[in-house]
């Protein structure tokens, strides 16, 4: 959408048969646009109008044909309300659940902070419940919200800011700092505040897409905001090496028979660099295990929990795609024969659930993460120092994964085929593995300095 100065009319035209016969026309740009009447009187009052909003100098969209006066008002009567509701309509059917629940998470924070005034305001927990429980979840719509839901629901419906109002940047500031706060006024997480400002842009660009601006940039764009600092970067001091590997394991082996069913679990994370929700969907089918040598897992995806609240089918938990891959898309990962050996042995003892999965709760569930954390809690406990249980060391099982993706760096492996059996892109891996990869750098720096005396050119 573009605004023009460059307008010309033609004087009303009569077709008659037609149910509004008399129809103004008018060019803005190169765009010919037209509105039609039913009486000669309504087609010429609309056509003083128009001329009288250009011979004032007001410019003319391009794309409505509307003067920009007009233009505006009309966005008056869209409030932001109003518009992340159809959001959350359009984008509904084809969001996974985790995205539908954060997309009612990010839209329940910020809402409340784009009212035209405070008086009357709803308790503010009370605001966000009906925003994030109702307003902004579409499975929910064909159900009356509770009372005092409706009626927050009702203030803020009324009190919502118009959406044109978003294009001043002190308005966007308003949401950003509202995203970057929590419920009781401290600072948001880093990647808690990140993930609801890729939100709000999401919003702000269907709202330019559906020209609700005078302009079709992203009002978002126009904002300066320094994103917070996130501890995206692996730290050295929570991976563990292979030796503290093997004790964990063995301490989770030693915990029982939950204990010896997660060992494999947690070898998974560690010598396939799997993330949980990839472990909690491996199926026998996908593992190729011979007697001797190494073997192969073919990932195909992951199993999420989201909540019952956001699936279409009412379960806790949403299959989903390997992150960043398509569908059908698949990572064929090879893994050494000490860990054939350890799932060659857990379908021994364990056998699988009735549609193959390797790991499952007593009445074949699907694995939880406070069941498994409780485990690897306890193990930490028992195999570590108390000098090490008390550092970031291992922290949590998903460390394994960092650990085994950095044991392959620091072995020589070619940091493309790392990120291929990671699931990560080169620049991600760069860029969360940072510190390894410098750790990596150095041996390799004393290694050439080593070659390099032995041929008489040391420094």
């Amino acid at each position: 959408m573009g605004l023009s100065f460059k307008i010309s009319f033609w004087e009303t035209r009569h077709r008659p048969g037609r149910r509004k016969p008399y129809q103004v026309r008018w060019v803005v740009g190169s765009h010919e646009v037209s509105e039609s009447f039913r009486t000669s009187g309504l087609a010429k009052s609309r056509l003083s109008e128009l001329v009288t909003a250009a011979n004032k100098g007001e410019p003319f969209d391009e794309d409505t044909g509307l003067p920009v006066s007009e233009l505006r008002a009309k966005l008056q009567k869209i409030t932001w309300y109003q518009h992340t509701h159809d959001f959350i309509d359009k984008r509904w059917d084809d969001a996974p659940a985790k995205s539908r629940r954060n997309f009612a998470d990010a839209l329940a924070t910020i809402t409340p902070a784009l009212v035209k005034s405070t008086a009357g305001m709803p308790d503010h927990r009370v605001l966000r419940r009906a925003l994030y429980s109702w307003a902004y979840n579409k499975l929910k719509w064909a159900e009356e919200p509770r009372p005092e839901w409706r009626a927050a629901l009702d203030w803020i419906e009324k009190n919502s800011l118009p959406i044109g109002d978003l294009e001043d940047p002190a308005v966007v500031r308003k949401a950003l700092d509202a995203l970057g706060k929590k419920l009781d006024g401290k600072s948001a997480a880093a990647k808690t505040a990140l993930r609801k400002r890729a939100c709000l842009s999401d919003v702000l660009g269907l709202a330019a897409e559906s020209k609700y601006f005078t302009t079709p940039v992203n009002p978002l764009l126009t904002v300066q905001w320094t994103a917070p600092r996130t501890d995206e970067e692996v730290d050295p001091e929570a991976v563990a090496n292979p030796r503290q590997v093997r004790r964990l394991l063995a301490a989770v082996r030693n915990q029982g028979n939950r204990g010896r069913h997660l060992e494999a679990f947690f070898g998974c994370l560690y010598y396939a660099g799997m993330r949980p929700a990839e472990v909690i969907r491996l199926k026998r089918s996908q593992c190729h295990l011979p007697e001797q040598g190494w073997g192969k897992l073919t990932l195909r995806g992951g199993t999420v929990r989201a909540g019952r609240d956001w699936t279409d089918d009412g379960s806790a938990h949403e299959e989903r795609s390997l992150k960043w891959r398509s569908e059908k898309d698949s990572r064929p990962i090879p893994i050494p024969p000490v860990f054939v050996k350890m799932l060659r042995a857990h379908i021994a003892e364990h056998g699988v659930a009735d549609d193959g999965r390797l790991f499952r709760t007593n009445r074949d569930g699907l694995v939880q993460e406070s069941g498994y954390g409780e485990v690897w809690a306890k193990a930490r406990a028992e195999a570590l120092t108390p000098e090490e249980a008390s550092s970031p060391l291992a922290a949590r099982p998903y460390d394994l994964r960092h650990a085994g993706i950095s044991f392959w760096l620091s072995s020589g492996v070619d940091p493309a085929e790392v990120a291929r059996r990671a699931g990560h892109s080169l620049g991600v891996l760069f860029r969360v593995y940072a510190k390894v990869l410098a750790q990596s750098q150095e041996r390799a720096n004393r290694r050439i300095d080593a070659a390099l005396e032995e041929w008489g050119e040391s420094a």
